[in-house]
């Protein structure tokens, strides 16, 4: 079912660590389908397991968001109606829906210690059941309950969940799920300090937030019928629920987790979002990407901006089958939205690469560089490998890389001395003066275009490969150009 009317959807992501390619996957189904339908896109933080809490993660949550192009209408930072927007801060609404639950006979004080329920656990391993809540305190009166709590017992708050029957509900991508009653654990509700479990505490916060549609990860599924039963309980209205599919590695074997991430990294990947910006993605083609692992449009259509994707995402186009990460499939998108950047755009864009190589590019050289590096790059922290040489006042290449093939060092050196001959000739070095007079040198010397331009590219660039070579020299400028030439003249000599 597609959307018709304003939708209300949340990211409800826990600050545990890096946003990986998953969050922001879904994250961003939750945007299109918000910005598509005039609703409201939300962004909670559910922090209320603080053994977790990760300093920092909130803040680089905030800016993969937002390096990505997902704003939020309502939520951390931008405020709304329906705040506070962290689960930390909302302690007291919790526990009062959770007094109600056990009012109505939903839910009940558990005073189990954590050593009795150790036991039991490793009594029911031995016997080869599923561990589970034997349902000691679920018999209590409800008057011996009130009384314990009342004298200060600690004690947690557990789901009185159905023991008979079964519970069936829809989800969009796969259909009515139905488990029987009996395989459903009495799950905890509150903790023992009073803080609610992420089963209650979002499914309170959905309902006041006024949540319609609900798209959230597979990893959910197990404990939706759960989530369904609190609401019930409670006689809310259920959103529209969308679990979307799992990422598998690259290979197609075995789901993809953040501990592979380490072992990518060493080829140039990541999963996680503040890593890809480092890797030189486009945030372009990190939002292309993840939106086809789990969506698509048609048979053939790969290339969508943004803009694209809100006009054209849905709902029935998700696909509940497990998608391999595909990074052959990323850097060709990678490839295409950079080839699509302005000169201005892309000059911008790499200016951050060459400061973090320690080279100070100014704005008015690399406008002269984007041009003649634009179609070489496959990602943008490429270019100062491909480019620095314009920065640096000097270029060392290796004294036996100047030689040319099958030429001895004192050929090379009168090449390069003769190369130099003819440029400081002219008023200034640019392709429509100074190639002429070298390509009528090549023809005299007896050797190939490869063998002098080689040895003058690498004299130049101070590499065997390089944006075009006259094109490089006059950016370079005449001086620079001139110096290195006889610098590496110097250097054949001294092979010679």
């Amino acid at each position: 079912m597609t959307a018709t009317k304003p939708v209300r959807v949340r990211f409800a992501p826990s600050p545990t660590g890096h946003l990986h390619i998953g969050g922001a996957r879904t994250a961003l189904y939750n945007y299109l389908l918000a910005r598509q339908t005039g609703g409201q896109f939300l962004l909670r933080i559910e922090d209320t397991d603080r053994k977790r809490f990760v300093e920092g993660a909130e803040e680089e949550l905030k800016n993969s968001l937002r390096w990505l192009g997902i704003q939020w209408d309502e939520g951390i930072d931008v405020g709304g109606d329906h705040g506070p927007y962290r689960q930390s801060e909302r302690k007291a609404i919790y526990q009062e829906y959770a007094r109600k639950l056990v009012a109505d006979g939903h839910a009940y004080p558990c005073f189990c210690s954590a050593e009795r329920l150790e036991r039991v656990r490793t009594e029911q391993q031995k016997n080869k059941e599923i561990p589970h809540y034997d349902g000691t305190c679920r018999a209590l009166s409800p008057e011996e309950a009130a009384r314990r709590v009342a004298a200060g017992e600690s004690h947690v708050i557990r789901f009185k969940t159905p023991k008979e029957g079964a519970t069936t509900v829809r989800d969009l991508l796969r259909g009515d799920i139905t488990v029987q009653n009996s395989t459903l654990d009495d799950y905890i509700l509150v903790k023992s300090d009073g803080l609610a479990l992420y089963h209650l505490a979002a499914m309170v916060d959905d309902h006041l937030m006024g949540i319609s549609h609900v798209i959230r990860g597979a990893e959910w599924l197990a404990t939706l019928p759960l989530h369904c039963l609190i609401i019930r309980a409670m006689g809310w209205n259920e959103p529209v629920w969308a679990h979307l599919s799992v990422f598998l590695k690259p290979s197609g074997k075995g789901k993809m987790s953040k501990r592979e991430s380490a072992d990518l990294i060493k080829d140039g990947h990541s999963i996680f979002v503040k890593d890809l910006a480092d890797l030189g993605y486009l945030p372009e083609a990190v939002v292309n990407w993840v939106a086809l692992m789990g969506w698509s449009y048609d048979d053939h259509t790969e290339i969508f901006s943004m803009a694209d994707l809100i006009e054209k995402f849905s709902l029935e186009r998700l696909n509940p089958s497990p998608a391999a990460i595909n990074f052959t499939k990323f850097d060709h998108f990678n490839g295409v939205y950079i080839r699509s950047l302005t000169v201005e755009d892309l000059a911008q864009r790499i200016q951050p690469f060459f400061e973090k190589a320690g080279l100070k590019a100014d704005m008015p050289t690399l406008l002269k560089i984007a041009p003649i590096i634009h179609e070489r790059l496959a990602g943008l922290d490429e270019a100062p490998e491909i480019a620095g040489f314009f920065f640096r006042d000097e270029v060392t290449p290796e004294a036996a890389e100047l030689a040319a093939k099958n030429m001895t060092a004192a050929q090379s050196a009168k090449v390069a001395r003769d190369a130099h001959a003819i440029l400081s000739a002219l008023p200034e070095i640019t392709p429509a003066l100074a190639e002429p007079p070298m390509r009528s040198y090549v023809e005299q010397s007896g050797f190939s275009a490869g063998q002098v331009f080689g040895i003058l590219r690498i004299a130049v660039t101070g590499q065997k490969v390089s944006p075009p070579l006259f094109e490089s020299m006059e950016i370079i400028g005449r001086e620079k150009v001139l110096a290195r030439i006889l610098r590496a003249a110097e250097t054949l000599e001294g092979l010679a």
